[in-house]
């Protein structure tokens, strides 16, 4: 599966640039025509749309946001159309927003699709459906949604494409910075400072393309963050961008959906042990390690679980509402009356997010 950003694809004042977009469907094909089934996450749609519109830069308000995309994702469309066109491959258009793939009930539609598109053939090219999203039309939008849709179809891997070369150690036109090419783990990401989008036309930069590597590998597909000019290269076993390694086994959907899909309502906080036995120990979370809590749930909601420096080190279904844990946490279960002597979080509920 690829993801590529509207920085590769479209210019300032310009809009779309049809020859970016055929170098990269001249990689995509070449892979295609050696048998691999591919999915395009593209983003540009609004980038696309400002030239038409005669809209120098990207709009701040919503509602310009969505007429440009409205007016771009025709643009887009077109585009990928002709270009695949040139290797008669068909190309068919899926607008998406967070909830298809977030909602459960949305998720095995939107599976059912991507299946049947593949096994016609076709080259299913992804957008967030920018013309009605709202939050989802901010910071983050595609990269995240291409992490989702990645373990949506059970991809074998994800190449995040954008005009970054790789993860820097720090600002990338610092000379002084080191390109990292291998990520095994979080120990090898902790301390490192990256930023937004400085190209005026993307949402989320190298924050989000981070955040959704960290999850794609965190659900045990291996990712590759490269430039898109490089996309030749990074499509075949040439060595190119950073590489974050794929975690040991694949979350199954449901796990998957709660860990990194499904919003939280609340937070609980947890002492240093209740943290060892859920991240480390898979255990359950009993009364007794928690500290605090945050926002209005209840029982049956999903739920962050944050360590003493607040870092989210787990997620899971709360067993209880947020009005009956005052009386209960920091206790232990012999000393709570024996209709609240049942875990917080079960352990068959719990996805741990730190490794």
């Amino acid at each position: 599966m690829v993801k590529v950003g509207s920085s590769a694809l479209t210019t300032a004042g310009d809009g779309l640039d049809v020859s970016r977009l055929d170098a990269l469907v001249d990689a995509i094909a070449e892979r295609a025509g050696r048998g691999a089934q591919l999915v395009l996450v593209s983003s540009g749609a609004i980038g696309a749309g400002l030239a038409p519109l005669s809209l120098r830069k990207r709009p701040r308000d919503l509602p310009t946001q969505q007429a440009a995309a409205s007016v771009g994702q025709l643009a887009l469309a077109h585009a990928y159309a002709e270009s695949f066109g040139r290797y008669s491959l068909t190309v068919g258009q899926v607008l998406l927003t967070s909830d298809d793939v977030v909602r459960r009930s949305h998720y095995r539609n939107a599976q059912r699709t991507f299946d049947r598109l593949l096994a016609l053939g076709a080259v299913p090219v992804v957008n967030e459906n920018d013309t009605v999203a709202t939050e989802e039309i901010r910071f983050g939008d595609n990269d995240r949604l291409a992490a989702l849709v990645a373990h949506l179809i059970g991809a074998d891997a994800l190449v995040l494409l954008s005009d970054v070369d790789g993860l820097y150690d720090g600002d990338p036109r610092d000379g002084a910075t080191r390109k990292i090419s291998e990520v095994n783990g979080e120990s090898d990401v902790e301390g490192i400072s990256v930023g937004m989008s400085s190209s005026g036309l993307g949402t989320g930069g190298m924050v989000s393309k981070l955040a959704a590597a960290r999850t794609a590998a965190a659900a045990g597909i291996p990712v590759l963050l490269a430039a898109a000019a490089e996309a030749s290269d990074a499509l075949t076993a040439a060595e190119a961008g950073t590489a974050f390694a794929a975690a040991d086994s694949r979350l199954t959907a449901r796990r998957f959906w709660l860990g990194y899909a499904a919003g939280a309502t609340g937070k609980l906080r947890l002492d240093d042990g209740a943290v060892t036995a859920v991240v480390r120990r898979r255990r359950s979370l009993l009364a007794t390690g928690i500290t605090g809590i945050d926002g209005d749930f209840q029982a049956g909601d999903v739920v962050d679980l944050v360590d003493p420096g607040d870092r989210v080190v787990a997620r899971g279904v709360v067993a209880f509402d947020a009005a009956e844990l005052p009386n209960l946490i920091g206790r232990s279960s012999h000393e709570l009356p024996a209709e609240f002597r049942r875990e917080v979080v079960h352990a068959d509920d719990l996805v741990p997010l730190r490794r």
